[in-house]
């Protein structure tokens, strides 16, 4: 399933934030594609919406908070991510920033 991802690592110093989308989602990971590497076990949080088609009662906006599990190269200028999902909230309004 192909869902627009707000994505936000720590690689380094400061952290990054990217938009992009998923390729597959399940309970337990998302795979999606960024233009750098990332280091296997940092940190990561995923925002994304869930369209009615799946949750048959609207859009639902979802903060997944978890780790890079693994990662692989995909041309030149794309890294395949997967991240694992250790917990996840489901967001109301405006808010995300993480509690």
């Amino acid at each position: 399933m192909k869902l627009p991802l707000n994505v936000r690592f720590q690689n380094g110093a400061p952290s990054a934030e990217l938009s992009t989308h998923s390729e597959d989602v399940s309970s337990r990971g998302v795979y999606f594609f960024l233009p750098k590497d990332v280091k296997n076990g940092a940190s990561i949080e995923i925002v994304m919406t869930l369209p009615h088609e799946v949750t048959l009662a609207g859009p639902v906006r979802v903060r997944c908070v978890g780790r890079i599990a693994r990662t692989e190269q995909r041309g030149e200028a794309k890294i395949g991510v997967v991240a694992a999902i250790e917990r996840y909230e489901f967001l109301r309004g405006e808010s995300e920033n993480v509690a």
